[in-house]
């Protein structure tokens, strides 16, 4: 299987990239020539593993009839001080809201993503710490 991805520059330092057919904006800050029209590419990279773990994360805690009402995961990079300026450790809050969320359980699902189910999780791991901490409210 191959994932493709095409990116087109949209002029100063804007760029739309078609992602499974849907358009993504990425731009810089005015300080660094952009418009501020768009994300960070180094930020959507916080998105992907947020979207994949949380992905997971549902699907198992609904396969184990965990009952939740809200779900929302943090991503907190720490960044290199030297070019290239890289993320040298990750840490991820997962904060879920409901009654009666067994947090054993919440324990499970978000183990099992980050040691067996995301892809993001496990290429990150190979580069950086990542740590992470579950909030029940």
């Amino acid at each position: 299987m191959t994932h493709t991805v095409n990116t087109s520059w949209k002029g100063d330092m804007q760029f739309t990239a078609l992602v499974s057919g849907h358009s993504v904006t990425m731009d810089a800050s005015p300080e660094f020539g952009g418009q501020d029209a768009g994300s960070r590419p180094k930020e959507l990279l916080l998105a992907a593993i947020a979207g994949c773990t949380g992905m997971d994360v549902v699907e198992l805690l609904r396969k184990m009839r965990v009952d939740f009402q809200e779900f929302n995961l943090e991503v907190k990079a720490e960044v290199s001080e030297s070019h290239p300026k890289v993320y040298t450790k990750l840490h991820i809050i997962y904060k879920l809201k409901g009654s009666n969320i067994d947090p054993a359980k919440v324990q499970k699902a978000v183990d099992m993503s980050q040691e067996k189910y995301c892809g993001v999780s496990a290429m990150f791991r190979k580069a950086m710490e990542i740590t992470y901490e579950i909030k029940i409210v």
